[in-house]
């Protein structure tokens, strides 16, 4: 089954609404019709951002969908410096990373809140990136699979097969984010191919199909084809490289270098 890439830039803890606004006006340069026909591109800003990336997005009929880096799995409530999935959806947000894992770490989010934020995402429209990923040790001491594979079922614990294909899971190391430090591509296609199988296993072999399996951890024009031409890796969740517009567009069109 052909599954359209989809290059997500994660701008994390970075850039004013000034910024945004110029970074992507220099990406609508950048990026060509042709590159916009063979991937999916999304840009996640921080929440102060994103009313300004979405106005000059939708005023200049920019090729590139809105999205977001976190959410509360509440509808509303007394969550004070929370933002609920319905106040995301308003601003035409259509992808919002869920389980990262500098929320997992940093700040505590586990399984069980990651589920409750995919099914918050689903059930207002928008498509979850969910993350999961194995630290060094873990995967030093064998247990990347298990780590993983855990994450993966606990995430997506009763969401349907069918909402499940439609999804976006980004496998991404956690010793290979904002270290420098990148999966060698066998290692990347191998890791995604796990989370394909684990996916088919728990949700069927036509969810397991049509998800789009990203991966996230350094990754840069000079190893975005090696890593985007593999056979189970459908995109990529970009750091550090997608906050210039020379570098992110070189990985969105890691197709014509190699």
């Amino acid at each position: 089954m052909s599954r359209k890439p989809l290059i997500s830039g994660n701008w994390k803890m970075h850039l004013n609404h000034f910024e945004a606004l110029k970074l992507v006006q220099e990406l609508s340069y950048a990026v060509t019709v042709d590159d916009v026909e063979e991937v999916d591109i999304s840009l996640h800003p921080p929440f102060t951002d994103i009313r300004t990336v979405q106005t000059v997005c939708e005023s200049d009929r920019l090729p590139f969908h809105v999205g977001a880096q976190h959410c509360h799995f509440e509808a509303k409530g007394a969550f004070t410096g929370e933002v609920a999935p319905s106040m995301l959806a308003k601003l035409n947000v259509s992808y919002v990373i869920v389980g990262h894992s500098e929320r997992r770490e940093v700040f505590g989010e586990t399984d069980e809140m990651v589920n409750a934020k995919v099914k918050a995402i689903l059930a207002n429209e928008m498509i979850p990136i969910m993350c999961c990923g194995e630290t060094l040790d873990e995967r030093e001491a064998g247990g990347a699979e298990e780590k993983v594979a855990g994450q993966v079922k606990a995430g997506l614990a009763g969401v349907s097969a069918e909402q499940v294909g439609a999804l976006v899971i980004a496998y991404e190391p956690i010793w290979a984010i904002g270290t420098g430090k990148t999966a060698s591509a066998e290692d990347a296609q191998d890791m995604c191919a796990f989370v394909r199988s684990t996916v088919s296993e728990a949700f069927g072999a036509d969810a397991a199909s049509s998800v789009r399996i990203q991966y996230g951890g350094s990754v840069k024009p000079t190893n975005a084809h090696e890593l985007l031409t593999q056979s189970d890796i459908d995109g990529a969740l970009v750091g550090g490289a997608s906050l210039e517009a020379e570098s992110f567009s070189r990985i969105v069109q890691y197709r014509l270098s190699e």
